[in-house]
């Protein structure tokens, strides 16, 4: 058991004889596990250790260093943690479609149209405010703004989510979509054919040069997304297709579909105007309706943060993407 040392806000402590060099981070995520035996330090994730150290919150021998600086035994840490804080938010009972839920956890398919926290604009009627009247509690960690959220879907994306009721949960959770162990799949309706049918969509990734809201694949250097994507079947110049996410970054479904020129139909921030190259009118007329991009997160995968058993569940389409394919299956 390494020693604490508390002093304020502040915990110190010397680091043991290593049997080997380790990086920093990789330490304190192995030692927080056992060794740690603190309230503010445990169930801290590698990821959380990575941002804490990246933040200055945490110093190795008086000084701020890289995550992956390594460690020998003997160097004394510093590290001050914050304390999670309270949410000042109202809860709103709204209806919640759960597809499962324990004393750790609770997973929901989102519907069309509801913004997952509050932000610029959307101050209430979120889903962080459903879920507030919902549960008990929910995890600190994601701070007061966004308790107990792992990940999110875009506010005209449907599907499955999973929220953390208590911080380990969330903790263990965001190490799994950190370390790409949670399957992801989608379902879309692309404007197009794909050529080829199926396949894997990998690129460098970021921020688009003059469109400051949006992103684009269109880059030589960046973060790397990857997409699988499969179609299902193509009619009336529209086809349904099965995404599989490697990577998530943000709208990387939506970019890769219109960088390589079928866009998810009803996108208006990346295919605004696709549903023009329709050539069937009755197509092109009932496509007129939809309010939104036609994509859905049909199933998700992971393993139970805290019984560690797997768990892999999907979220049955809303009506208006349902339509949609039924109208061209006809």
């Amino acid at each position: 058991m390494v020693e604490l040392k508390i002093e304020g806000d502040v915990l110190g402590f010397e680091i043991p004889a290593l049997e080997a060099q380790m990086r920093f981070d990789h330490y304190l995520s192995k030692s927080a596990e056992g060794l740690l035996e603190h309230d503010r330090l445990k169930g801290l994730s590698r990821t959380q250790f990575q941002r804490l150290i990246r933040e200055g919150r945490i110093l190795l021998e008086g000084e701020t260093v890289k995550p992956a600086a390594p460690v020998y035994g003997g160097e004394e840490v510093e590290i001050s943690v914050p304390e999670p804080v309270p949410t000042d938010l109202v809860p709103e009972a709204m209806p919640l479609d759960v597809l499962f839920e324990d004393e750790h956890l609770i997973v929901i398919n989102k519907r069309p149209g509801l913004v997952v926290h509050p932000g610029a604009g959307h101050s209430t009627g979120t889903l962080v405010h459903g879920l507030l009247a919902h549960c008990e509690n929910l995890s600190g960690i994601g701070g007061q703004r966004r308790p107990g959220i792992v990940h999110r879907l875009d506010k005209d994306t449907s599907g499955i989510m999973v929220v953390a009721k208590d911080d380990q949960s969330h903790s263990t959770l965001a190490e799994q979509f950190a370390e790409r162990q949670v399957e992801k799949h989608y379902v879309a309706v692309v404007v197009g054919i794909p050529d080829p049918v199926s396949g894997t969509i990998a690129t460098f990734y970021g921020r688009h040069p003059t469109h400051r809201t949006k992103y684009t694949s269109r880059v030589s250097s960046g973060r790397r997304a990857v997409t699988n994507y499969a179609t299902r079947f193509s009619a009336k110049g529209l086809s349904v297709v099965d995404i599989e996410l490697q990577t998530g970054r943000t709208h990387q479904i939506r970019v890769h579909c219109a960088d390589k020129r079928h866009p998810v139909l009803g996108d208006m921030l990346y295919g605004e105007r696709a549903i023009t190259k329709l050539v069937d009118a009755e197509t092109r007329s009932f496509c007129e309706g939809v309010t939104r991009q036609a994509l859905h997160a049909h199933r998700l995968a992971f393993k139970h943060p805290i019984k560690g058993k797997r768990i892999a569940l999907e979220a049955p389409l809303f009506d208006d993407i349902s339509n949609i394919i039924n109208h061209l299956k006809d």
